[in-house]
């Protein structure tokens, strides 16, 4: 089978490798299309978590190929996403081989399946939707009147996508490019900011920007000094929910206004629990999904692919497809 590997840092080779065969409690899943993510970045880059060879791909959906001894034979040709985290403790995409291959094994009772006429580019996108519908369900949301999201990547948008459709009248999407700020507009956000007008000159600045103080900010930037500012702009006993990834940076908030304005800080990891309640929603948002796949390639276009991820600013999320 061909598979895309990370053999050194920031190198990406296509290879033949041998088809893996599933144990017992185990599906073989044909790769039908896996997204490019920030993390993958990461990993091809270097990183401890990893080392080389690696085969990255947790934002994957398929076909089921073939089930290990056992198991039952009548889910073969299922379409299917599934939860990454095995009972290892090791994920796929990461520790273990992902869908940065033309085939991979996972574990039979992490699939989730999916209707034969959901478009599988589309599918692609329900693990990062499942880290953001977790993320709604740890914020407990009960004011709908309005909401600040930190962020107009991939995790920001899904947000804005989900506080839509459950009901709140007032979104605020604040972020760091034009293309991505109209999406969040079409998505369902009421009110969008570029923090590049205030970037400078404070968060007094970004206050009056926004002309009010929030009950609920979602920081999805991964930024430090944006979990500052999502600190700073909250009302008297709002949420803040931290759903970005900050690698090694710390935060530099007063903590007397965390406690003086008794707010409560949130963290959100990762998708657990949150898949079946990802995958209903996509089936019923798949349009809205579409619109933040910027492009698309055959996977052996992957080095035109991460360029462009790398490389071109408008991005959002580029999927790759294996039908090379």
């Amino acid at each position: 089978m061909k598979t895309i590997i990370v053999t050194a840092h920031d190198r990406l080779e296509l290879k033949d490798l041998p088809m893996p065969a599933p144990m017992p409690g185990q599906v073989r899943i044909s790769t039908m299309a896996c997204g490019i993510c920030a993390t993958d970045l990461e990993m091809i880059a270097g990183w401890e978590r990893t080392a080389f060879p690696a085969i990255p791909g947790h934002e994957w959906s398929g076909i089921v190929d073939a089930v290990g001894k056992g198991g039952d034979q009548a889910i073969i040709g299922r379409h299917c996403v599934g939860e990454n985290v095995l009972h290892d403790g090791g994920e796929v995409g990461f520790e273990h081989p992902g869908g940065y291959a033309e085939c991979f094994l996972t574990e039979t009772d992490k699939l989730h399946f999916l209707p034969d006429d959901f478009p599988m580019v589309i599918a692609a996108l329900i693990e990062p939707l499942a880290v953001a519908a977790r993320a709604l369900r740890r914020l407990r949301l009960t004011d709908k009147s309005s909401v600040l999201v930190i962020g107009d990547g991939p995790i920001g948008l899904l947000m804005t996508i989900l506080l839509k459709r459950a009901g709140v009248c007032g979104i605020t999407v604040m972020g760091g490019r034009d293309n991505r700020l109209a999406l969040a507009a079409r998505l369902g956000a009421e009110h969008t900011l570029n923090y590049h007008l205030f970037r400078d000159s404070g968060r007094e600045t970004a206050r009056k920007a926004l002309g009010t103080s929030f009950s609920n900010i979602i920081e999805a930037s991964g930024s430090a000094a944006a979990a500052n500012m999502a600190v700073a702009l909250a009302a008297k006993m709002a949420k803040v929910l931290i759903v970005g990834d900050y690698k090694k940076t710390r935060a530099d908030f007063l903590w007397n206004n965390l406690l003086i304005n008794e707010l409560e800080l949130i963290g959100s990891n990762a998708s657990a629990q949150a898949w079946p309640e990802a995958v209903q929603t996509a089936n019923a948002v798949r349009q809205s999904l579409s619109e933040l796949i910027s492009a698309e390639y055959p996977a052996g276009k992957f080095a035109v692919a991460f360029d462009a991820v790398k490389n071109k600013r408008e991005i959002v999320k580029i999927v790759l497809r294996w039908d090379i």
